[in-house]
């Protein structure tokens, strides 16, 4: 092998090592970051529109149970790039905004959730509103954030099938200049290792 091969044996080598550090480097920390805009609330410094009604301080936006977020997903495609994704339904809806129709089984759903909450007068549902002796609602903390939660569900539920709701954009994922700067720092460093 002549001086000639061995160096341009050499110089693949490296810049194949920098593309698969690269590509791996920019998988883990942009997951990373896209997964703290669940904490911040924002996409990165854009904030979030806030819920309208059950303005609830113990969870955040997008956090009931934590699916969204453990959703998101990376992997290396044909080391030439980094597809990030979710299999969750309802995540485009968040992550773009725009409006859904309602439903006969949405209003059904919000019922349920109504029922739930307030407890029904058959008794098929553990009544979660906590009461006086005599039957009248406690005015505690608990029960007032419940209200609201049963305000908005029943709200829901009274909307007409066919109606519109406006799901406002929350995005989580996507082109930011923050993601260009983490891009741009990754690539220098590992520029930097490999040559």
């Amino acid at each position: 092998m002549t001086e000639k091969e061995q160096i341009l044996r050499d110089l693949r080598r490296r810049i194949d090592r920098f593309i698969d550090r690269t590509l791996r480097d920019v998988r883990v920390e942009l997951l990373d970051e896209f997964g703290k805009n669940f904490e911040r609330e924002a996409f990165f410094n854009e904030r979030w529109a806030r819920r309208k009604h059950h303005d609830d301080r113990s969870r955040g936006l997008l956090v009931r149970t934590g699916t969204l977020r453990r959703s998101l997903r990376a992997e290396v495609t044909d080391r030439r790039s980094v597809r990030f994704f979710t299999d969750v339904p309802y995540a485009a809806i968040h992550n773009e905004g725009g409006t859904i129709t309602v439903t006969r089984r949405m209003k059904n759903y919000f019922w349920v959730q109504y029922m739930t909450i307030t407890g029904s007068k058959d008794g098929t549902f553990a009544p979660q509103l906590q009461r006086k002796k005599d039957g009248t609602l406690r005015n505690n903390k608990r029960n007032r954030e419940l209200s609201d939660e049963a305000a908005f569900y029943k709200a829901m539920a009274l909307k007409p099938v066919g109606s519109k709701i406006v799901i406002p954009k929350r995005q989580f994922i996507g082109r930011h200049a923050e993601v260009e700067r983490i891009l741009k720092e990754i690539a220098e460093n590992n520029l930097k290792q490999a040559f």
